[in-house]
């Protein structure tokens, strides 16, 4: 389904206007420097009220380019890629190995949600529906991808069902609407117990955090059966497992998730990684492909080669880029960027992007930096990695799209340099 951008297209011009005022919404920066990058879990938010673009005027091309070339000698850049691109001409002004296929990290749910805010409705909302089980008292969840389920959403599921059974003797979940493994070549062992992900699974309370609704926390190895034993506990039930539903069973209770445009801001601003795989497979529904890393991974290619752009040199293994064995060039990355300020369809995703001093996981980047504020970029973050990518206005009043990606490198250190690079294109 072609995307239907409305109030969100509005709300994501923020790449190309004036920002008046920066929002802090309490998203804390990832904890050490060689952690993954992930910030606070999910607060959902209004879109933001956004002035209109301004003129865009002239720029000293050759000052800008030697400014990037000083500030490119930083050793701290390690393994480098980068390019900027001038959205006004669409000219590349500056780049270095832009071709070259790098470890992304989180840069990859660019490519996720760039695929996802072409090919699905940004108000396409889950739903997730109970129906009668094949034996009296028993019920069955059909999980839909909804990894963002809540205990007030639970409660009136439970509320729903009791309208039509006295008694529920058993709750199961069907899971059966994602294939394949629930964890990507490449990811860490730890992830799961250092909170980073949780398996991924079409049905989990709090994207699977254990004992907690948000932070850091360690996720649950089941987050799916978990659903199923807390609506359970709600029926007045111990008994929960995961079996097929029944073929064409009716719903006797049903709840919907937020639209697409909410959950892909999760995704973005607060680098969330089991909401960026959620959102890869329920494109890979919307493609007719396997609901698996591996299906997600092909119709992210697919959607993104069709819309014209070259995905040459990539390599995806997942949607949230845990895995360390996922390529891309940063040249695709700024190319993506460039054209969600040239295009209506894919312009939705630059207010997915954190906002420099601001907001996700650029909260605490920038705070002393006169480019607060005029920089949206996803970052990104793996041992050794660090990724920056989106878009800054300058002080002319152009917007610059860019990427950086930096491997094999100190953390700490690429990170600051990053920002300078990002910083200095406001200054043109």
């Amino acid at each position: 389904m072609k995307a239907k951008h409305v109030w969100w297209s509005t709300a994501a011009l923020v790449t190309a206007g004036v920002v008046a005022a920066t929002a802090a919404v309490g998203v804390e920066v990832q904890r050490t420097y060689d952690q993954l990058d992930h910030g606070q879990p999910y607060k959902q938010a209004e879109p933001e009220t956004l002035l209109q673009p301004v003129e865009p005027g002239e720029i000293d091309t050759a000052a800008l380019k030697a400014k990037l070339d000083e500030l490119g000698k930083d050793k701290a850049l390690a393994t480098f890629g980068g390019q900027v691109i001038d959205t006004t001409t669409h000219e590349v002004l500056w780049e270095r190995e832009p071709a070259k296929p790098l470890t992304p990290a989180s840069s990859t749910k660019v490519l996720t949600l760039a695929a996802a805010t072409l090919a699905l409705d940004e108000e396409e909302r889950l739903t997730t529906e109970v129906v009668k089980g094949d034996n009296d008292g028993d019920v069955v969840i059909k999980a839909s991808g909804d990894v963002w389920l809540t205990d007030e959403r639970l409660d009136e599921l439970a509320e729903q069902i009791k309208k039509h059974m006295s008694t529920v003797n058993r709750v199961s979940i069907d899971t059966s609407v994602w294939a394949g493994p629930d964890q990507a070549p490449g990811w860490d062992d730890d992830n799961i117990d250092g909170g980073y992900v949780a398996p991924i699974q079409p049905a989990m309370l709090y994207g699977g955090r254990i004992g907690e609704k948000t932070g850091d926390v360690p996720r649950s190895h089941e987050p799916a059966l978990d659903v199923a034993r807390a609506l359970a506990s709600r029926l007045g039930t111990d008994k929960a497992d995961m079996a097929p539903a029944p073929d064409n069973a009716e719903p006797i209770a049903s709840s919907e998730s937020e639209p697409l445009a909410l959950r892909a801001q999760q995704a973005a601003k607060d680098s969330d990684n089991v909401m960026a795989e959620a959102i890869a497979r329920e494109l890979a529904i919307s493609q007719d492909a396997e609901a698996s890393f591996d299906g997600a991974a092909q119709a992210t290619l697919d959607v993104l080669s069709g819309a014209g752009i070259d995905v040459n040199g990539v390599t995806l293994k997942d949607g949230s880029g845990l895995s360390r064995d996922n390529r891309i060039p940063a040249g695709l990355l700024a190319h993506i960027a460039d054209q969600a300020v040239a295009t209506e369809e894919l312009r939705p995703l630059l207010g997915y992007l954190p906002l420099a001093g601001g907001e996700g996981t650029l909260y605490e980047r920038y705070s002393d930096s006169p480019a607060r504020g005029f920089v949206r970029a996803k970052t990104g973050t793996l041992t050794g990695t660090s990724a920056l990518t989106g878009t800054a206005q300058g002080q002319s009043g152009r917007v610059y799209a860019f990427a950086f990606l930096v491997n094999d490198g100190e953390v700490t250190s690429a990170r600051q340099a990053q920002d300078a690079l990002a910083a200095a294109l406001h200054d043109f």
